[in-house]
């Protein structure tokens, strides 16, 4: 046991093999003791396998990733791209300026637009539902024939909204109000009944009384063009063309005073009220930044009092 102690230690000293004394190097023999088992009794203990070294785990450091200014002027328009390309081929948000829809629409409705049912079928939208726009549809068209703007005179096409109440090939004329379409009374309960104090012979026995030309009402074409499309008292719509009325018929300009609204006219349909707010008849009609701003602070003062809660998110019908 001794020969094997003392050729493990035979580097202490050349004589002994061990030094004298092992307080005089603490260091010396403390390491020397660890790394080779031993003890100061000469004893040599068992070794265990040294334990294999792995690299530290690293620290989970969270990345913070600044945005560049190119990256947020690109996030910007690609928002604003999606946004245009729906407003221009899926929906369009209109207001209603006018009563000539009244109760089914009122001035201060806000509407979304379908623009894509009554569209014309495209190839590269294969899996939408398009159809050919039919009676009783409540539709958005551009008006047929041009108003002058009221700035500068130059020729305008507005957007309208009113109900289709004639398709290509059909045979209108109205009777105390009463619409008779290929012969048959039509029941329009959403229409505005005829009384007495209300009734107008060009508007309620249409066409039995011609149209005559108005500025801003009827277009000298249409006074001229009339005759040729009535048959036995009925007016007859022609191919590819649509006939319109609002459902306020006496408060109304439409087929009835400009003529019939070409296939290629027409935007869409409306699919419900976003949002409605008490406004007065004429206020779309007035112009002026300083208008504009009044209203602005009206809305805002007035919005939760005056919103007509009852119509938001109503059905178009």
């Amino acid at each position: 046991m001794d020969s094997v102690q003392w050729s493990v230690l035979s580097i202490g000293t050349q004589e002994t093999g061990l030094p004298d004394r092992f307080d005089h190097y603490p260091l010396f023999t403390d390491h020397w003791f660890k790394s080779y088992g031993m003890t100061k009794k000469n004893t040599l203990t068992a070794i265990a396998p040294p334990e294999p070294v792995t690299d530290p785990v690293p620290v989970a450091v969270e990345d913070r990733v600044e945005e560049t200014p190119y990256e947020a002027v690109a996030s910007i328009c690609s928002v604003l791209v999606v946004g245009l390309f729906i407003l221009t081929f899926l929906g369009q948000n209109f207001v209603i300026p006018s009563g000539s829809m009244e109760n089914t629409l009122l001035v201060g409705d806000h509407l979304v637009v379908d623009r894509i049912t009554l569209d014309a079928p495209a190839k590269w939208m294969p899996l939408v539902h398009y159809r050919e726009p039919r009676r009783g549809d409540v539709v958005v068209f551009l008006k047929p024939v041009a108003d002058a703007d009221p700035t500068d005179g130059s020729p305008t096409y507005p957007f309208l909204v009113k109900r289709l109440v004639g398709v290509p090939g059909d045979h209108i004329h109205l009777r105390d109000g009463i619409v008779i379409l290929n012969g048959v009374a039509m029941d329009q309960p959403h229409a505005q009944p005829t009384t007495a104090d209300n009734h107008t012979d060009f508007l309620d026995e249409f066409p039995s009384v011609p149209p005559y030309p108005q500025p801003g009402a009827t277009p000298e074409s249409w006074a001229v063009d009339f005759p040729t499309h009535i048959e036995n008292g009925d007016l007859v719509v022609p191919p590819g063309h649509y006939f319109m009325m609002g459902d306020n018929r006496h408060n109304s300009l439409d087929s009835r005073y400009w003529g019939f609204v070409p296939r290629e006219n027409i935007v869409g349909r409306p699919l419900f009220n976003y949002w409605s707010f008490k406004t007065p008849d004429d206020q779309y009609e007035q112009s002026g930044i300083g208008n504009s701003l009044a209203w602005m602070g009206h809305v805002v003062l007035h919005f939760f009092s005056d919103t007509r809660w009852s119509r938001t998110l109503h059905l178009i019908k």
